[in-house]
């Protein structure tokens, strides 16, 4: 599988950390890593990773101002494309075709070649306009998959918590993934 991950300024890129590692792991998966340069700097805010950490854990890493990178052509074939997580800016700039850098022209491909495209909203409260931007997506395929904890799963940890929404990213582009509860009923 080739899956492209684009991490924006929002809070919460340990998920895309994790993501990383847990498809690195799979053995299976060829990940394309884009990261905003807030990402950068939220990365350094947020967790003890360096961004050589980050950046070790994916097959290829692009400049996100580089337009003409492969991935951001439709003839370069990908099983689709996780933003995790995703700023209002971003969303709103694949929402109203602004391909203004490399996460936003990749995600505007996978919206013109039909590929899965799947956004992890991170913003809290959320306005109309935000609303609107995500309303406009879902409604022609994209995934909506904010980071929500489920409590039903009795989290001991963050750990927990983080590997509950890398499964609901993993669900979404169908790859198994045990290292967090499921609901048992």
């Amino acid at each position: 599988m080739e899956i492209v991950v684009g991490v924006t300024g929002a809070t919460g890129t340990i998920y895309a950390l994790n993501l990383l590692r847990d498809l690195k792991d799979t053995g299976k998966v060829n990940t394309h890593l884009i990261m905003s340069d807030w990402a950068k700097e939220n990365l350094k805010i947020e967790t003890d990773y360096s961004l050589m950490d980050m950046e070790g854990l994916a097959t290829v890493v692009y400049d996100n101002k580089n337009l003409g990178a492969k991935i951001s052509s439709g003839s370069f074939i990908t099983d689709g494309m996780v933003i995790v997580p995703c700023s209002m800016k971003t969303l709103s700039s694949i929402a109203n075709g602004y391909d203004d850098n490399l996460i936003s022209r990749t995600a505007g491909v996978m919206l013109k070649e039909g590929r899965k495209l799947i956004l992890s909203p991170r913003e809290t409260p959320l306005s109309t306009i935000h609303i609107e931007n995500m309303l406009k997506l879902s409604r022609i395929g994209v995934r909506m998959v904010p980071p929500m904890p489920a409590f039903y799963t009795h989290p001991q940890s963050i750990k927990d918590v983080i590997n509950h929404h890398v499964m609901k990213i993993m669900d979404q582009l169908g790859i198994d993934y045990d290292k967090a509860k499921r609901w048992q009923g």
